[in-house]
């Protein structure tokens, strides 16, 4: 029977030779991820449920990675450190990534990709919703609550309902004033933010294979924006080579049947879209950029998850070379990798930090700082009267710090080009 990627890889996780959707099954789970903010609270149901003295089911499969409130006085930060710290420390976690140390990160997304986790064809679960960022690679990735996550913890298995799948589909060529952020703030308004509920988002196209990992990551990463179990992209030779880099490990190559099922199908012609932004305070309230050129920003933040890769900066650095930013511009990149490649990365012949530097832009040291609010140390945090063009992915009330902010989502082409007008703005503006 014809299967999509994401049924064939249940199917696999589940040692079943086809699984059906809507069924309810085991799963095998290949890794467990989670961070500083429930961490602790995990590891507390952990011991619970299976005992003070349990032992994880495989030291090797559970990764952490402190990011979100990381550079802050806040003792409470401090405080859930300190018992990642203590957990890793009783389980012999050899994948704890410790803060203030050299192997710190930062963004568990994006560092999960540099480190060699993501393998396609497998699975991860994770304590953070934007752990669909990894089906980018070709495997499934989703988020779940500390209650499950225990229960991996202890087992190594989670019981999952089989998802349905929906396709979006981006034919032609990327002009190159859209970027990935663009395509998913398009189908986030063409479907709402629960147009996908606990369905797969299969993402398929010459223009999503013509992106790099970096910008598959961006589209996958916001399926739960829809409502998404999970966003998926199925592997090619981009993908082994990204992967290849940085792990040895053996994966398997799936791919959707031609005549597999789908709730729904979208196709998009990348010819005819245009930069777009999501309007406070939901991540589906889409506008074109020119439908809202006049809106005045009082701060541009490029960083997060969503928006503080490489490829990212390097497309602020396009709209920023030779120009200054007339309101406050924070460079947030995403990890340590990240950071360092800013130093060695060029554009036209100018590293990619000098660039943002000389246009005024702030950058701080890598982690999820104002994607989240945090802390009122936080680097970024909104105030009560700003309005603030971010990179992020969601622009919930108070989900960059004030509840009274507003949050305009936008591609790191329209959060630059924004940034240097002080106003909403087309990147067309700046590469004409």
């Amino acid at each position: 029977m014809a299967q999509t990627i994401t049924q064939k890889i249940f199917a696999k996780a589940a040692n079943r030779p086809f699984v059906d959707a809507g069924e309810n099954v085991w799963l095998n789970v290949d890794t467990l991820l989670t961070h500083d903010v429930c961490g602790p609270p995990t590891f507390d149901i952990f011991k619970d449920k299976f005992g003070p003295d349990a032992k994880v089911w495989d030291p090797e499969k559970v990764v952490v990675l402190p990011d979100h409130y990381i550079f802050t006085a806040n003792e409470h930060a401090h405080r859930n450190i300190d018992l990642l710290r203590k957990f890793a420390d009783e389980q012999n976690l050899p994948n704890y990534y410790d803060v203030g140390t050299d192997r710190y990160k930062g963004v568990c997304h994006v560092a999960l990709a540099q480190e060699g986790y993501n393998l396609p064809g497998t699975v991860l679960f994770g304590t953070d919703s934007h752990t669909c960022t990894s089906g980018a690679f070709g495997m499934f990735g989703t988020g779940v609550g500390n209650t499950d996550a225990a229960f991996i913890l202890g087992t190594g298995k989670i019981w999952e309902k089989v998802p349905e799948s929906m396709k979006f589909i981006f034919e032609g060529e990327m002009p190159d004033y859209l970027a990935a952020k663009d395509l998913i703030l398009q189908i986030l308004g063409d479907i709402g933010t629960d147009g996908a509920t606990y369905r797969a988002m299969e993402f398929d196209g010459s223009a999503v294979y013509s992106l790099p990992m970096e910008e598959r990551m961006t589209l996958t990463n916001m399926a739960i924006e829809a409502g998404g179990m999970n966003g998926i992209i199925a592997a090619d030779e981009v993908t082994e080579a990204y992967v290849r880099k940085r792990s040895a490990k053996p994966y398997e190559i799936f791919t959707s049947d031609p005549d597999a099922g789908y709730h729904s199908i979208y196709r998009y012609n990348t010819d005819e879209l245009e930069p777009v932004v999501a309007m406070p305070h939901s991540p589906d309230k889409r506008a074109t950029v020119r439908s809202v050129q006049d809106t005045r920003i009082t701060k541009s933040y490029i960083g997060s998850c969503t928006g503080g890769k490489l490829s990212d900066f390097v497309m602020a650095a396009r709209i920023l070379k030779g120009n200054t930013v007339s309101v406050p511009t924070n460079i947030v990149p995403a990890t340590v990798e990240v950071a360092q490649s800013l130093e060695t990365e060029q554009f036209d012949g100018i590293p990619i930090r000098k660039i943002l530097e000389d246009a005024g832009c702030t950058i701080a040291a890598p982690s999820c700082a104002a994607c989240l609010g945090g802390p009122s140390d936080t680097f970024g945090r909104s105030e009560d009267n700003d309005f603030v063009v971010s990179t992020t992915n969601r622009n919930f009330p108070g989900r960059m710090g004030s509840k009274k902010a507003g949050v305009c989502l936008a591609s790191p082409l329209t959060a630059a080009a924004s940034a240097v007008a002080g106003k909403l703005t087309d990147p067309r503006e700046f590469l004409r």
